[in-house]
């Protein structure tokens, strides 16, 4: 049985995979790469597999399970968070996240809302129609993580067309190579500068505390910074595209937040639940035999979690293709679950609700600029979204 990893509607889960989880709870599938693995897509697995330290993140584990051909472990980076196993994870988190608690994102908003409102200005004074994309979604994620990382903005052109190459499905192997090297270049260089200097900024402060601890940690902080600055504007990008269609489409629930902004939160964890846009990304070997669901997972098997269908698993969420932002999603599974849950889920939520507040309170009458099966979306992504979305007023 093959697994899909493409969308026939941008919100639910593909039919084909769908079907099989119903013959099969676990299915063993095979993966586009010609490897096999265990398909895990009921809500109640997912957590079970994503706290399960028998299931391993490291890459480089026997009969861990590459999604396509040619996705090999990238040496050039030293693990990285999302990598990482205990015992190194926790002490790895733990000198992070403390630069994503909610006090520390909430000092963050009013330049973030400074930020919002400088793009609508700019969307307001130029010519119609607009691509959101480029005229917000991607900016503003972008410019926030590149402030909290002390990354050049100017250099934004240059990460994101290396990361959207790189999250590509069909990008060849040898290119895929190229382009990480040249990111991991970019950042060495940023890193060395930073060390020599010791910004204010989120790198600044871990090389500070490193310093102070004994030994800074270059690699480790190079590959650091990859993750985030990839993580930090790509998910967020494409869930404010997303996000902005389904409010275009679902007028009452709109009309709701614009009445109460208040509701937003609910709104945005509802919308988080409903695109789920890393819903494939996620994936593990057994370094142990595991048992979930009845079935066992022996030693050197390979598991895809599917936290887009766990968000939509009826046995969790009543009528889950229907957008309800009265359900209460915030049992959902769209920044993971266990402890390699999303390290920016703050920032990301404030993000989106500054977003959508704002503009749809300054440009009331936002409308599609195209018939909705016009609009060309990333399929050919691990991380879903828009490439555009053109909108006029």
């Amino acid at each position: 049985m093959k697994l899909a990893v493409t969308r026939t509607c941008p919100h639910a889960p593909h039919p084909e995979n769908v079907r099989l989880s119903q013959e099969e709870p676990i299915p063993r599938v095979t993966l586009p790469s010609g490897m096999e693995a265990w398909l895990l897509t009921r809500h109640e697995h997912v957590r079970a597999a994503l706290t399960d330290p028998r299931l391993s993140s490291d890459r480089t584990r026997p009969g861990f399970p590459f999604l396509i051909s040619g996705q090999v472990p990238v040496s050039v980076f030293k693990p990285s968070l999302l990598t990482m196993d205990p015992p190194e994870h926790g002490p790895a988190r733990r000198a992070v996240v403390g630069e994503f608690t909610v006090r520390r994102m909430a000092a963050l908003r009013p330049r973030i809302q400074q930020i919002v409102d400088e793009h609508i200005d700019a969307m307001l004074a130029g010519p119609r129609p607009v691509d959101l994309v480029k005229a917000l979604s991607l900016p503003v994620p972008s410019l926030v993580i590149c402030e909290l990382l002390g990354v050049p903005y100017a250099d934004h052109d240059f990460f994101q067309g290396h990361t959207t190459r790189l999250l590509r499905r069909e990008t060849p192997t040898d290119e895929r190579r190229e382009k990480v090297l040249e990111l991991r270049s970019y950042l060495d260089k940023l890193v060395t500068a930073k060390e020599a200097d010791e910004p204010d900024d989120l790198l600044g402060r871990q090389i500070r505390k490193q310093r102070e601890d004994g030994e800074i940690d270059h690699e480790g902080l190079v590959s650091l910074a990859f993750l985030l600055l990839l993580a930090g504007h790509e998910t967020t990008a494409n869930m404010i595209s997303l996000g902005t269609l389904a409010l275009l489409q679902n007028p009452s629930q709109l009309a709701a937040i614009k009445n109460d902004p208040t509701k937003t939160p609910a709104a945005v964890e509802e919308l988080l639940r409903y695109y789920t846009i890393a819903g494939l990304s996620v994936v593990r070997a057994a370094v142990e035999d595991v048992e979930i669901g009845g079935v066992v997972i022996k030693a050197g098997e390979g598991v895809v979690v599917q936290i887009h269908h766990a968000d939509h698993d009826p046995e969790v969420f009543r009528d889950p293709a229907a957008l309800d932002f009265d359900r209460g999603a915030r049992n959902h599974v769209a920044f993971g679950f266990g402890a390699h849950q999303c390290l920016g889920q703050n920032l990301a939520r404030m993000e989106l609700q500054i977003v959508f507040d704002t503009l749809f309170a300054r440009i009331p009458d936002l409308r599609l600029a195209v018939e909705e099966n016009q609009l060309p979306f990333k399929d050919d992504a691990n991380i879903y979204g828009l490439y555009e979305l053109p909108v006029t007023w």
